[in-house]
C-alpha cells in the first residue's frame, strides 16, 4: 500500500474516531458535583459550583414533597413540580431529572419544548391525549408531521429533544403523570409565552406576517400574556 494511501486512511479513521468521541456529552470525572452557592468555592461545573466532597450529606441527594397535588388552579389547568438541579443539588452533573405534573378535568400543559433533554412520561392517574410536532421537514412542500396518543394508567409516553410537544387531560377527573428529562437542567420554552408573552414584546409587524392574521388578532393576544 502506498504512503499516500496509508495517510488518507489513517486521517479517515482519526476523523470518524473523532466523531464518534463528539458524539455525546462527556463523562463526569467524579462520583458527584453536589452544585452550592459558593463563591470561595474552586470547582464549576456544568453552571454550577461543586461542594467540598467532605461537606457533603445525605440531604443533598434528598428531596421530598411529590406526593403531594400541584395547585391546578390556573388558566391551563395544570401544574408542574420540577425536581431539577435547582431544586434537588445532588443532581449536578448527573444528567437527569424529574417532574410531577397535575392536571384538573380539561387540564392542559401547553405546548412547549425542552430544549436540552428528552423527556418520557408514565401516566399513574387519569387519562391524557399527549403529542408531538416533528422539526421542519427538508421538503418545504411538505407539514410537519404530528404524533399523538390517548394515553392510561400504566402507559408510557417518549417526547424526543427539543420537539414541542403538550398533554392535555381529555377525563372528566384530575390526572397526575411524572416524567424523566435526561437533563439535569433540561429548561422549558412555553410556546405562547415566549412569543406573546416576552419582555419587550415581539413586533406585532413580525407576528402579524408569521401568523398571517390581522394585527388586531396580534395585539389580542399579548394582551392575554
Amino acid at each position: 500500500m502506498k504512503s499516500s494511501t496509508c495517510f488518507l486512511l489513517a486521517v479517515a479513521l482519526v476523523g470518524l474516531a473523532s466523531s464518534l468521541v463528539y458524539a455525546s456529552d462527556p463523562s463526569a470525572l467524579q462520583d458527584f458535583c453536589v452544585a452550592v452557592n459558593d463563591s470561595n468555592a474552586a470547582v464549576f461545573v456544568n453552571g454550577k459550583i461543586c461542594k467540598d466532597p467532605q461537606m457533603v450529606t445525605a440531604d443533598d441527594f434528598y428531596f421530598s414533597g411529590l406526593n403531594k397535588p400541584g395547585n391546578t388552579s390556573n388558566s391551563v389547568g395544570s401544574r408542574v413540580t420540577q425536581v431539577t438541579v435547582n431544586q434537588l443539588a445532588g443532581l449536578n452533573t448527573l444528567g437527569i431529572s424529574l417532574v410531577r405534573i397535575d392536571y384538573a378535568p380539561q387540564g392542559l400543559n401547553p405546548p412547549h419544548t425542552h430544549p436540552r433533554a428528552t423527556e418520557v412520561l408514565v401516566v399513574v392517574e387519569g387519562t391524557l391525549y399527549v403529542g408531538f410536532v416533528t422539526s421542519n421537514p427538508a421538503d418545504p412542500n411538505m407539514k410537519n408531521k404530528l404524533f399523538t396518543k390517548i394515553l392510561h394508567s400504566g402507559d408510557v409516553f417518549v417526547f424526543p429533544e427539543g420537539l414541542i410537544h403538550f398533554q392535555f387531560n381529555v377525563g372528566k377527573k384530575k390526572a397526575v403523570a411524572f416524567a424523566g428529562l435526561s437533563s439535569q437542567n433540561p429548561g422549558v420554552i412555553t410556546i405562547a409565552n415566549a412569543v406573546f408573552g416576552s419582555d419587550p414584546p415581539i413586533s406585532r409587524d413580525v407576528l402579524t406576517k408569521a401568523f398571517q392574521v390581522d394585527k388586531n388578532v396580534i395585539k389580542y393576544l399579548q394582551s392575554q400574556f
